[in-house]
């Protein structure tokens, strides 16, 4: 007889529909319908009720439907069922809390994670007898007005002898958290994160009785840790996550107890999983620290005020995040470990090569590098081959200099590009087409020339963003630009790009149709590590999951400012500005519907100005400051029509154009600054709906100003 089925993990590929023919596999042990399709099974409770000898069910993400009040006067009390998960699956609380609390009577482990459960947190979980493992995270579980944390819920808890997991994390939980919490001595696993303990103060007390405790996280609660600097806890973690939570200014001690024991015979290893990010410490980096945590697999300290520097030998890790803090000094080596590794050392003080990245042991297995806004100089190392599955670079905002490294065009998983800010010259190496999968591709503020590759458009077509802005290229805009069907933002301004505009620019999907977008380009990593720490399991197998996130921030110059745009979908532009482009704006480019910014100016063009680009009449980005210093240029918003405009260079027979645009030179630098960003948008909306007469006293009286400088130019001579 059949006693274990498992049908999950199959990416919903079964859509099972009803279940009535389980309950005839009476003999069944072990069920996993985990990502499969039960949106039609609504005999699904029924039906688990009445297999005398299931002990584990697994029904994760399976779009369950709610249980019917029929369902629950024919359930009956369990005996056997000792592991249940339901997770995923959107319930709300009136649909499962009376269905489970009349089969919960063996339980061992519940999980009702990521449903929709509200309202106060049920004393009747204090029933559960044999409970040791209990996942409530995900949910809208809040404290009765009448409970305090721990000396409600928990004071039932605590009279459970082998509880050992407790998971309330990212619910709607707030006020003080109760000491008797410590009374739960058999805890291995404690996760309050997400909630909103803001301002409640955590001490040893408690900690007193967690012997056992391995896991410990309460980031995103605000809560201050105040503890002894002499203090040595009662437990051994595997993993700190105390992001966002107050421990500073100093560097907690009682850390290092928790790293680890050299003994003459081998290294005894505690915790592998370190986040101490935004934590509000501000102090130089324990002596002790780079010593002793050979067992860490994953540091983040990112967002903090932490100086220090790097030791000379090699730094074994899979995952270091020490990213805006004050580190300097040059960069050393590292040792990536098991199937991934992610290094983000951005926005620090760090000085020198990266020649380093030469001798990386376990070169292959990283997917992320980021040494962005340091003080790195000099060339950069041509040893790009080392890293086939990177998938994110970011080189920007140093001092690198010389040409861009031949290896990159190893990088075939590469999906992100910054070498922004530097001053890396020559020509774009035709090399970098191999990275068919870049999506983001930053090479602003640089002095490479040479022509705008035609191959951008053929081989990069996933791009999503393309910045080329502050450089030195040269020639036309290819049309085969054309072809980036994906792409968001494109930025070529301040170069020397002369010719038209390519009309088939609206062949920009994006920026032509309502489509979903990326909001962001983010790249999520997922490693594993040896433990057991959390409810995912493979095979029964329990391990713990490191995720790691990294967002892609466009730098775009919108309104006399560089600003990143981390949210990307929602700043559709294109900036052409300060280049020598010639002819008329393309009539195609109004068919850009979805668009946000465009900015022409300081370039040649004539003609009038298209009246309807995309969303931009309705926006603020529609004005003057898009298409000004375009001297055959006319029309709104820089004149009322074309009638009006100004002879082009060459025609003028009064004065220099330094002298003649004198007043038009002010007015521009005063209202591109940030200073005057909102001054200047009160006045152009003005403008807008001024009368004809308003913008004619305006222009007489630049023509009095214009022939008075002339007048006194002509006399001094």
């Amino acid at each position: 007889m059949l006693e274990t089925l498992r049908l999950g993990g199959n990416g919903r590929v079964f859509n099972v529909g009803k279940l009535e023919w389980l309950s005839h596999l009476s003999r069944l042990k072990e069920v996993d319908l985990s990502f499969t399709n039960l949106s039609n099974a609504n005999d699904w409770s029924q039906v688990i009720s009445h297999l005398p000898l299931l002990q584990k069910l697994s029904l994760r993400h399976c779009d369950l439907p709610s249980i019917s009040s029929s369902s629950l006067s024919v359930a009956n009390s369990s005996t056997s069922l000792t592991y249940l998960d339901l997770s995923d699956n959107n319930l709300p609380s009136s649909a499962i809390y009376p269905w489970l609390f009349n089969v919960s009577s063996n339980l061992v482990s519940l999980n009702l994670s990521s449903n929709r459960l509200k309202g106060p947190i049920p004393e009747a979980f204090g029933n559960m007898m044999a409970i040791q493992e209990l996942y409530l995270s995900d949910n809208l579980l809040i404290l009765a007005e009448n409970q305090v944390w721990g000396d409600s819920v928990l004071n039932e808890i605590e009279k459970l002898p082998d509880f050992m997991v407790l998971d309330l994390g990212y619910n709607l939980l707030n006020g003080s958290i109760s000491k008797s919490i410590g009374q739960l001595s058999n805890l291995q696993v404690l996760r309050l994160a997400g909630n909103s303990f803001d301002g409640d103060v955590i001490s040893e007390a408690h900690f007193s009785n967690f012997t056992y405790l391995q896991k410990l996280d309460l980031s995103y609660t605000s809560l201050t840790l105040k503890l002894n600097s002499r203090w040595t806890p009662p437990f051994q973690l595997t993993q700190i996550m105390l992001c966002s939570c107050k421990l500073g200014p100093h560097f907690p001690d009682w850390i290092r107890t928790q790293m680890g024991i050299l003994t003459p015979d081998h290294y005894i290893s505690y915790v592998e999983y370190l986040d101490i990010s935004a934590s509000g410490i501000s102090d130089s980096l324990p002596y002790w620290f780079w010593g002793s945590f050979h067992g860490l697999k994953y540091i983040n300290m990112s967002f903090n005020q932490i100086s220090g520097t790097f030791p000379n030998n090699s730094i074994h890790i899979s995952h270091l995040d020490p990213s805006s803090n004050n580190f300097s000094g040059p960069l050393t080596r590292f040792s990536l470990d098991y199937n991934m590794g992610t290094i983000n050392l951005s926005k620090n003080k760090f000085t020198g090569s990266v020649s380093p990245i030469c001798n990386f042991t376990g070169a292959v297995f990283l997917t992320l590098f980021d040494l962005s806004n340091n003080l790195f100089s000099g060339v950069v190392p041509d040893c790009f081959g080392s890293f086939p599955f990177l998938t994110a670079l970011n080189l920007g905002d140093n001092s690198f200099s010389g040409s861009l490294p031949s290896s990159l065009r190893s990088l075939i998983s590469l999906e992100m590009l910054s070498l922004r800010g530097n001053k890396f010259s020559g020509v774009l190496p035709s090399s970098l087409q191999n990275c068919a999968k870049l999506k983001f591709l930053a090479l602003s503020d640089n002095e490479l020339s040479g022509e705008i590759p035609m191959w951008i458009g053929q081989k990069l077509s996933s791009l999503v963003f393309l910045s080329l802005q502050g450089n030195q290229f040269r020639g036309r805009i290819p049309h085969q630009l054309c072809g980036l069907k994906y792409l968001q933002i494109l930025d070529l301004s301040v170069n020397k790009i002369s010719g038209t505009i390519p009309p088939c620019l609206n062949n920009f999907t994006s920026m032509a149709k309502k489509v979903s977008l990326d909001r962001r380009i983010e790249h999520h990593i997922l490693d594993t590590g040896p433990r057991f720490l959390s409810p995912e399991g493979v095979n029964g197998e329990f391990i713990w999951i490191i995720q790691v996130r990294h967002v892609d921030e466009a730098l775009l110059t919108w309104k006399g400012t560089k600003q990143s745009y981390p949210q990307l979908g929602l700043l559709l532009a294109i900036d052409l500005s300060c280049n020598k482009l010639t002819g008329e704006i393309p009539e195609e480019l109004s068919s850009l519907q979805e668009l946000v910014v465009l900015n022409l100016s300081r370039n040649h063009f004539n003609g009038k100005i298209l009246q309807k680009i995309g969303h931009i009449r309705q926006l603020e980005s529609f004005d003057p400051s898009s298409f000004s210093h375009n001297r055959g240029l006319c029309g709104p918003p820089i004149s009322p029509n074309c009638s009006m405009v100004e002879p082009p260079p060459g025609k003028a027979a009064v004065g220099s154009e330094e002298d003649s645009d004198e007043f038009m030179k002010w007015f521009y630098t005063g209202t591109g600054l940030g200073f005057a960003r909102s001054w200047r948008h009160s006045y152009y909306r003005y403008m807008d709906n001024a009368k004809d007469w308003v913008y004619v006293t305006f222009v007489l009286l630049k023509a009095r100003l214009v022939r008075r400088i002339n007048g006194v130019s002509t006399r001094s001579d």
